[in-house]
C-alpha cells in the first residue's frame, strides 16, 4: 500500500469512528421519535380538544418556520443559560427529534385528511 493511501486511511479513520458511534445512531433515534412524535401531534391536531390543537398547530407553526441550525444553537447553548446542561448528543437529539416530529405531522395530517 502506497505511504500516501496509508496516510489518508489513518486520518480518516476518527471519522469514521464517529460516524458509527454518533451520527449513525443520532439518524436511527432522532427519525423514529420523531416519527412517534409526528404521529401524535397529527392525531392531536385531527382529533384533539380545540385547546391542543391548537397547541399542536402552534409547535409546527415555530419549528417549520426556523432554521434547524437555529433551533440547535438555541437547545444547546441556549438553554444553559436557564440552568438545563445538554451533552452534545441529547441535544442534538431532541433538536432533530423536533424538526423531525413537525415535517412528518403535517405529511401524516395530509395524508388521513
Amino acid at each position: 500500500m502506497p505511504h500516501w493511501l496509508q496516510l489518508m486511511l489513518d486520518s480518516l479513520a476518527p471519522l469514521l469512528w464517529a460516524c458509527l458511534t454518533f451520527t449513525i445512531p443520532l439518524t436511527i433515534l432522532s427519525f423514529a421519535f420523531g416519527l412517534l412524535l409526528g404521529l401524535a401531534s397529527a392525531l392531536l391536531r385531527l382529533f384533539g380538544p380545540r385547546p391542543l390543537s391548537a397547541a399542536v398547530r402552534f409547535y409546527v407553526w415555530i419549528i417549520r418556520g426556523t432554521p434547524l441550525l437555529v433551533q440547535l444553537f438555541l437547545i444547546f447553548y441556549g438553554l444553559p443559560s436557564i440552568g438545563i446542561l445538554l451533552d452534545a448528543f441529547p441535544a442534538a437529539l431532541i433538536g432533530f427529534t423536533l424538526n423531525v416530529g413537525a415535517y412528518s405531522s403535517e405529511v401524516i395530517r395530509a395524508a388521513i385528511s
